[in-house]
């Protein structure tokens, strides 16, 4: 049994630690690894280069509108997506721990479930904009 009165803070509290994660994860692409090091590593695998692009612009919008709750439920889809396909194309190769070298799958993974569940929750508590439930 779902209790009502909490769920919307459970949302909330996944969906902020989850835009929080994402914008984390943009900084290490921005000021460690610099955006020419991300582009250049994206060609490495074989993928165009311009997905270097798309993913850190995913990262950034979809961690803020995760963050403030505005339409969080239509941000984790395509956040989800980028998990799966940080899965096939990245960490797969690596195994399943992501403490293996490269990382395996694990964290993309339990990241992808997580976003998942806040697009079926929506919003949560303090969103800017509270998605219609049925």
């Amino acid at each position: 049994m779902i209790d009502t009165k909490t769920a919307p803070y459970a949302a909330l509290l996944l969906r902020v630690s989850l835009g929080i994660l994402f914008l984390a994860h943009l900084s290490l692409k921005v000021f460690v690894f610099t955006v020419p090091g991300f582009v250049g590593f994206m060609g490495s695998l074989g993928l165009p280069p311009v997905l270097a692009y798309v993913t850190m612009a995913l990262e950034l919008v979809g961690g803020l509108m995760l963050l403030a709750g505005f339409y969080a439920r239509w941000a984790a889809l395509p956040l989800a997506a980028l998990m799966l396909g940080t899965i096939v194309s990245v960490h797969g190769h690596n195994g399943w721990m992501f403490a293996n070298k490269g990382g395996g799958w694990e964290f993309p993974a339990f990241w992808l479930v997580a976003l998942l569940v806040v697009a079926l929750l929506g919003d949560g508590a303090f969103a800017l904009r509270r998605t219609r439930t049925a």
